[in-house]
């Protein structure tokens, strides 16, 4: 599946405005990072509804079809939950907005638009066009062949 998500740089921006509204919690920093968001898709601003907690704690954002979307607002999601970091609420963020964006196959294409959208923000670049965190290992650098587990359970070269 082919997605199309912003530049890098779009990104970023909507990523420190997203975490500048967790910080401090300034309606306009939320808005910015919407409005950025939607307007490189070219659709209409969602709905947004601001919840203390939704499904009894269990759910911390929800799309409908008819294109609100409804959040854990930062004040509660920092007070009422164990893993209550900055991180997950902009990633929860990023997985709603990812309903609206896309409808068909919703939470297989919501989670990948989450991951796609936080890559690449955090990890600096690199001048030798490599992964970061990959180095070569003996088996590449010898020459040797490596071999790897089918899912048939035989061994293929």
């Amino acid at each position: 599946m082919r997605m199309d998500i912003p530049p890098l740089g779009e990104r970023r921006a909507i990523d420190r405005n997203l975490a500048g509204f967790f910080r401090e919690v300034r309606p306009s920093l939320f808005q910015r990072a919407l409005t950025r968001l939607c307007r490189y898709y070219s659709l209409k601003r969602p709905r947004v509804e601001w919840y203390e907690y939704l499904d009894w704690g269990k759910t911390a954002g929800k799309t409908f079809e008819d294109g609100r979307i409804c959040l854990v607002h930062p004040d509660n999601w920092k007070r009422g939950r164990v893993y209550n970091s900055e991180r997950l609420w902009v990633q929860t963020v990023y997985h709603e907005l990812g309903h609206y964006l896309l409808w068909a196959d919703p939470e297989r294409k919501a989670d990948a638009f989450a991951y796609r959208m936080i890559r690449g923000l955090r990890a600096p670049a690199r001048r030798d066009g490599r992964a970061p965190g990959r180095r070569k290992g003996r088996a590449e650098s010898s020459g040797m062949s490596v071999r790897t587990r089918s899912a048939a359970g035989k061994h293929a070269r």
